[in-house]
């Protein structure tokens, strides 16, 4: 198993390098690209293989992973705010990408090794990362059932997990399960081999096409170099998951006012209680688009407070400053859980508040607009919202601290 001898040690971390301008100048075009047959995929449940294998090709992994080792040098801001741009274009696309991105973010901070060379090797060979965290069957990380069991010089790994996100576009999957001593052990199993089945069961009625579904391992072969104890993986892990959500849900909003203008430009007649015949000079109508637009801006801004407080987590941690980091883990708690709720809150008003500058032509199923609500509450409901402000209370109040760890995810339960 691979281990790290501090968690402050060196790490393929570096300063950001990249121009905001520059990033969307390269990948906006292939974000247009994907966002012509956004609709289409949604009517007929089409899995979006092709775009997913365009963003490789076009080396969209490597935006984070600095310059020095091949990346465009981003900062976790802009690599959330390209994600959201992603998710304008299409919301089921930019999830694929949230466990690839984030065990990328592991690896940079972990230490440099020849095992995570080789990793950065295989981003840089546009290998891709699927999920394999939660259990299958209502099981919990207190009674986890998947096991990691060594074998001579490799590793083997049985179990059944659900969520397994972005495995059908993966070439890895990132399991945890339960070592010989009782540990959390998480490992990289390669999903090209037999001892993995993957399944198409994900039967939510939003990101219908994330490959969210089973995946079950009968004595999965894992390699030495691919195995590390899950208490080593990056501090601010679960806030990484929980903003690249947020990223998406902010994709969404735009998505949402970009449709909402478009329909209603597009509104042939009005109302006879309505202000002006033509419905795209009905104040109250314009007034409905103007409100998503604030909407649009402060789940933007509540966006990149968050992916700020990650950035200073790990310019901390990058600098084994142990104290500041997790003084910033806390802040970066706070940050995210307030981003959580700030931009759920955004996107579910807009998904249902847009129709009010609509006629009932716009519940269409050729328009598909029902998807930005469909795909937000699918969203919204992967991590424990409705929990996160009470905990920010007791922390303002009582100051108990808000930050989750991975032992207390001991207790049994699953998300951030």
């Amino acid at each position: 198993m691979t281990t790290v001898d501090a968690p402050t040690s060196l790490t393929y971390l570096r300063p950001a390098t990249a121009k905001e301008e520059a990033l969307v100048e390269r990948f906006q075009p292939i974000f247009d690209r994907i966002a012509e047959g956004n609709v289409e995929r949604e009517r007929n449940r089409t899995f979006p293989f092709e775009q997913v294998q365009w963003l490789k090709d076009a080396d969209f992994s490597l935006v984070r992973i600095p310059e020095e080792f091949g990346g465009w040098g981003a900062s976790l801001e802009q690599t959330y705010y390209l994600l959201a741009l992603l998710a304008e274009a299409d919301a089921n696309v930019a999830h694929v990408w949230r466990n690839h991105l984030a065990f990328i973010e592991d690896r940079l901070n972990a230490r440099p090794s020849q095992a995570n060379d080789r990793w950065l090797q295989r981003f840089r060979d546009r290998e891709f990362i699927g999920g394999g965290w939660t259990e299958a069957n209502n099981g919990t990380y207190a009674n986890i059932k998947t096991t990691v069991t060594r074998e001579g010089d490799t590793y083997k790994v049985t179990g059944a997990k659900f969520y397994a996100t972005g495995s059908l576009y993966a070439d890895w999957l990132d399991v945890i399960g339960k070592g010989e001593d009782g540990s959390l052990i998480t490992t990289l199993v390669s999903r090209h081999q037999p001892g993995v089945v993957l399944a198409d069961d994900w039967r939510g009625f939003g990101q219908s096409t994330t490959a969210s579904g089973s995946a079950t391992y009968q004595d999965a072969i894992a390699h030495e170099g691919d195995v590390f104890p899950a208490s080593e993986r990056v501090v601010y892990q679960g806030h990484f998951y929980q903003t690249a959500l947020l990223a998406v849900l902010t994709g969404i909003t735009r998505a949402i006012l970009r449709d909402g203008t478009k329909a209603l430009k597009a509104r042939g007649r009005n109302y006879p209680q309505g202000l002006n015949p033509v419905p795209a000079l009905d104040p109250q109508l314009l007034q409905v688009i103007g409100e998503v637009s604030v909407r649009v801006f402060s789940t933007e801004a509540a966006l990149r407070r968050a992916a700020n407080a990650l950035d200073l987590i790990a310019v901390a941690h990058a600098d084994g400053d142990v104290a500041l980091r997790d003084k910033r883990v806390v802040a970066g708690e706070v940050a995210v859980a307030q981003a959580q709720l700030a931009i759920i809150d955004g996107v579910l008003y807009s998904a249902t508040h847009i129709f009010g500058a609509l006629g009932a032509s716009a519940t269409s199923e050729e328009t598909a607009l029902d998807r930005h609500w469909r795909n937000a509450r699918t969203l919204a409901s992967h991590n424990p919202v409705a929990y996160k402000a009470r905990i920010l209370g007791d922390y303002l109040v009582n100051d108990n601290s808000p930050a989750s760890s991975i032992d207390r995810l001991g207790r049994g339960g699953q998300g951030n």
